[in-house]
């Protein structure tokens, strides 16, 4: 189908915009700038129970988090979200109204971790701050008022990729035991290969064409990284492509949402088709008509409200 009209008409007003560079046209500065710019456009977010920042221990530093409690009486299930924009951009307040819509939506606590960016930090400077927030909330859940046995990840774009890294490292050492991964299309595969056809299909597509995805992913690795993990290869190395791993099996169960329009959609795909090979429950819902970012466009586009509601529901199922 063509692109949706709500996004075909956003499209067109931003390139109307004679001062609009692509991402991999900018600064990491101006990118960061600008998404924050293209975030508080859409207006001010819904309001939650309560909302608190704090800082978490981390391998490099204090790591900052944003702890957002529904209404009712706990203890609740958490959920650590990462955000997504490559590893480079995006922050705690870009993702800020998705983290309330799911934490009143869902019922439960949302812990969003502020991960270091590249290539001020390149990998896996973000996996082993989202692995050590992720160990925090799971030994201080109590204290949060929720639950550690009823713990979820997820996030969207390199916030799935980091949510589909932290499955593996928790089951491969130990814990903390997951009840859910969310991915909301997910990069999985950083692999320079020709076999998704998404890539090609949406190498222009809007919001991320494909010269953004490698605009990203060469700030992420940065040359002081090649080799990291003992990869000859850092893109197959499964911190950064979890499609990789030897075995998806003991993984939680996902919702795994891809976008039409978007060109790491047929790599989440077929994570979703790994997940279901090994045996983990999996539901795969491709949004037709839609680009990637339209997570975080609910308040103008219909699908992206849809989108917030179905993460919701499905980790208030999950966290129950």
């Amino acid at each position: 189908m063509p692109l949706h009209p709500q996004i075909q008409a956003l499209v067109d007003g931003l390139a109307a915009n004679p001062d609009a560079k692509p991402f991999q046209e900018q600064t990491p500065k101006e990118a960061r700038d600008g998404y924050r710019a293209l975030v508080a456009m859409l207006g001010p977010p819904p309001d939650v129970a309560s909302v608190a920042d704090r800082q978490v221990p981390g391998p490099a530093g204090e790591i900052p988090v944003r702890v957002y409690r529904p209404a009712g009486e706990g203890p609740f299930g958490i959920l650590v979200f990462y955000h997504g924009g490559g590893w480079v951009i995006g922050d705690l307040e870009t993702h800020d109204r998705e983290c309330r819509a799911i934490c009143t939506g869902a019922g439960c606590i949302v812990v969003a971790v502020d991960y270091r960016l590249a290539p001020e930090h390149p990998f896996p400077a973000a996996v082993e701050d989202s692995f050590a927030a992720l160990q925090w909330v799971a030994a201080n859940a109590s204290s949060l008022g929720g639950d550690p046995k009823r713990l979820a990840v997820g996030g969207d774009s390199a916030g799935g990729n980091l949510s589909a890294v932290m499955t593996l490292l928790a089951r491969d050492t130990g814990g903390p035991a997951l009840q859910f991964q969310l991915l909301v299309y997910p990069a999985v595969d950083a692999r320079p290969v020709n076999e998704y056809g998404s890539r090609v299909s949406n190498a222009e597509g809007p919001f991320l064409p494909w010269a953004a995805v490698e605009y990203f992913l060469g700030h992420y690795l940065g040359t002081a990284n090649r080799g990291a993990g003992g990869s000859s290869e850092p893109r197959e190395d499964i911190r950064l492509s979890p499609l990789l791993a030897r075995s998806h099996r003991g993984l939680p169960p996902a919702l795994v949402v891809t976008a039409e329009f978007d060109p790491l959609r047929d790599e989440g795909e077929a994570y979703a088709r790994a997940l279901e090979s090994a045996g983990v429950p999996v539901r795969l819902h491709r949004y037709d008509g839609m680009p990637h970012v339209f997570f975080q466009l609910s308040p103008i586009v219909e699908d992206g409200r849809k989108l917030l509601e179905e993460a919701s529901e499905a980790l208030r199922e999950a966290l129950q």
